[in-house]
C-alpha cells in the first residue's frame, strides 16, 4: 500500500510542479504590466505639467 502513494505522489507531482511554474510566470507578467503602466503614467504626468497642460483623465475608456 506504501508504494501506491509513492506513485500517487510521483505522478501528480509534475502536474504541480508545472502549475506552480505557470502561477510565477503569470504572476511576474501581471507586476511588469502593471509597473510599466505606473512608470509611463508618471512620465506622461510629467512631460503634462512641463507644458502646461491639464493632468490627463484617470479612466480614459476611448483608448481600448
Amino acid at each position: 500500500m506504501d508504494s501506491f502513494w509513492v506513485a500517487a505522489l510521483w505522478s501528480i507531482l509534475p502536474t504541480l510542479a508545472g502549475i506552480a511554474v505557470f502561477f510565477f510566470i503569470f504572476r511576474s507578467i501581471v507586476h511588469m504590466d502593471r509597473n510599466e503602466r505606473r512608470a509611463y503614467a508618471k512620465a506622461e504626468a510629467e512631460e503634462r505639467r512641463k507644458r502646461g497642460l491639464a493632468p490627463a483623465a484617470a479612466n480614459i475608456t476611448a483608448e481600448r
